[in-house]
């Protein structure tokens, strides 16, 4: 695959190592500096277009980004958080013009896991009120946005399970919120060169619950976009269109996993 790489920071770079690996090429990198190569890109011929586009850049630039992919036929996979007050307008896009998107707030395979945890044992715990549910997230300095994304998929997987709450709130300034015994606590930490580690902890009077997802490195988040990017892709080559998510490429994977199992047991 011709690969776009919008935004080109450390993950971006990360990225380009890993999609080099799997064979892939990238047509072009699009950072602060050089907004006008989408220009370009954009007046080029379909056929001459990238294939698809992985965009990791700034809040702030994000939904241009996304537009611009779509507008152009271009698939596009989003791991930009920060933005997503506007996402129902891309997803509206996606299935409107008929292009390709996919968004993730993590793309790596352990904590899309990990979101599932989450959502299984919160509908355990929501038969013992006794337990008071919070989040913690940390991660490294340079990360603009808090609560962090992954935090607030985590929250709204236990705002589906725990019938007694009914929202989540986040820190302001790095303080930890003053929350409603309805609303969900989110801890936002930022120390030196810390990929990602989020803590759901469920605590009682006698006892103390939690699941822990650590981050070692960039490695899982990129290889995991790039992994949606190839599988993106083929849902265009496919004329699949629309706003697709990790479920939808979690499921995948298991599906043909069963059906290999199925092949060798024969």
């Amino acid at each position: 695959m011709r690969i776009l790489l919008l935004g080109y920071g450390k993950m971006g770079k990360v990225i380009e190592r890993i999609a080099l690996e799997r064979g892939h090429t990238i047509a072009a990198r699009i950072d602060a500096d050089n907004q006008d190569e989408l220009v370009r890109i954009g007046q080029s011929a379909p056929a001459d277009r990238p294939d698809v586009a992985i965009e990791f850049s700034q809040p702030d630039s994000a939904y241009s980004n996304l537009s611009f992919c779509l507008v152009h036929g271009i698939p596009v996979v989003c791991g930009t958080t920060g933005w997503l007050e506007l996402k129902p307008q891309i997803e509206h896009m996606a299935r409107e013009k008929g292009g390709q998107f996919f968004y993730a707030s993590n793309y790596s395979i352990g904590v899309n896991l990990f979101f599932k945890l989450n959502k299984l044992l919160a509908g355990w715990m929501n038969a013992y009120p006794q337990y008071e549910v919070s989040i913690t997230e940390i991660h490294h300095t340079e990360k603009k946005d808090a609560p962090s994304g992954t935090a607030i998929t985590l929250a709204e997987g236990l705002l589906a399970g725990l019938s007694r709450k009914s929202a989540w709130k986040g820190d302001e300034h790095l303080n930890r919120p003053d929350t409603t015994p309805a609303e969900v606590a989110i801890h936002s930490v930022r120390e030196n060169k810390v990929p990602g580690t989020h803590t759901v902890r469920y605590e009682s009077p006698v006892d103390k619950i939690e699941i822990i997802h650590t981050a070692h490195s960039r490695e899982g988040f990129a290889l995991g976009a790039v992994t949606a990017a190839e599988w993106l892709y083929r849902q265009k080559q496919a004329g699949h269109s629309g706003a697709f998510g990790m479920d939808e490429l979690l499921d995948e994977i298991g599906e043909q996993l069963t059906v290999n199992r199925i092949v060798n047991s024969k």
